[in-house]
């Protein structure tokens, strides 16, 4: 890797006078000349355009389980290529990544190329692909979608971890080659997102339902107290989910730790324990993560509740699935890939 990113021009923008209109997200910001837009990575330069600073630029990667994204439905007990860069298109003041996501610099700068080589290097760890992670992977469109078409290529898997905050256009262009996503639902709420994530659900809600036409979806929503936690909105957020996705799409409540710039006490685990309840009406697959309760990640049979597989903190899931089916009662599961 090296230490000087490459600037590119930017896809998805207009010229304006006096500026450049950015079109990948929502915000559809208007960067004037030397300055960014909300993302932090997106300049408007006078002889070139709209440029991306980030291309290749990464903060960290590791070999990681895939349940670690949470994928729990996507090749269960594999591993993935992990990567991310710098900058978000949201400002959510209990972010748990804030140290990349709120930050630009350089870093480490690696190749598509170079990127692919080094996930099919770790494939007898049976690493399944790449996963674009960590910060939000959309305003690293650029590079993730020429990485994206080579990893298709390898014959590997593209995973991204997202707040799903993109305008409906480059979303629909990436994702022919995604091939699973895990989607920040952050409440059922437009004011939470205005006031705590500077942002708007709707766009979010759209291109869920836009990935479920396209690829394996899960989806996580992290609980707080006393802002997204009351019963209603739990019960009408999975109840969309059941409606929109279906009653086998992966939903993982999170239990929320203070950070950043919001110092709410951690959630209680009766609350988790209760928005697991009250979701589990609609939904088959419903899981709680920053927990220590025990089966709270296990998948179970939706029609005998045979354990089917097992997840332990510190050791590779125990699958009991047989080819995808349960062992006892035979019902076919919603489990992509890794089936013994």
């Amino acid at each position: 890797m090296t230490a000087q990113t490459p600037a590119r021009v930017a896809s998805y923008f207009h010229l304006e006078e006096g500026g450049a209109r950015c079109e990948l997200c929502p915000h559809k910001c208007l960067v004037l000349p030397g300055k960014s837009g909300r993302c932090g990575v997106r300049i408007y330069q006078v002889d070139h355009g709209l440029v991306t600073m980030s291309y290749g630029n990464t903060s960290s990667i590791a070999l990681d389980p895939i349940e670690k994204k949470p994928l729990y439905h996507f090749y269960p007990g594999a591993t993935i290529l992990s990567l991310g860069s710098f900058g978000c298109n949201l400002r959510c003041r209990f972010c748990q990544n804030w140290q990349i996501s709120q930050d630009t610099r350089v870093v480490d700068v690696i190749t598509p190329q170079r990127l692919v080589q080094w996930a099919k290097e770790y494939e007898d760890t049976r690493c399944i692909g790449v996963a674009f992670t960590y910060n939000e992977p959309t305003i690293w469109y650029e590079f993730v979608q020429d990485t994206a078409s080579l990893i298709r290529a390898a014959g590997l898997k593209t995973v991204l971890v997202t707040n799903g905050y993109i305008s409906p256009d480059p979303w629909r262009q990436l994702l022919p080659y995604i091939d699973a996503v895990n989607i920040d639902v952050k409440a059922w709420s437009d004011e939470f997102y205005r006031e705590l994530c500077g942002g708007a659900l709707q766009p979010v809600l759209d291109n869920v339902e836009i990935a479920g036409e396209c690829c394996h979806v899960e989806l996580t929503y992290l609980i707080i107290p006393g802002c997204n936690d009351d019963s209603r909105s739990i019960e009408e957020f999975t109840r969309w989910v059941r409606e929109r996705l279906g009653a086998a799409t992966p939903v993982h409540f999170s239990r929320y730790f203070p950070n950043y710039r919001l110092d709410i006490p951690a959630t209680p685990i009766a609350t988790m324990e209760k928005a697991r309840k009250i979701a589990a009406k609609w939904l088959e697959y419903v899981y709680l993560g920053n927990v220590e309760i025990a089966g709270a990640s296990h998948t179970y049979c939706p029609i005998c509740n045979a354990l089917v597989i097992e997840r332990g903190r510190f050791q590779a899931p125990q699958i009991y699935a047989v080819h995808g089916y349960c062992p006892d009662c035979g019902q076919k599961l919603p489990l992509i890939g890794g089936m013994s």
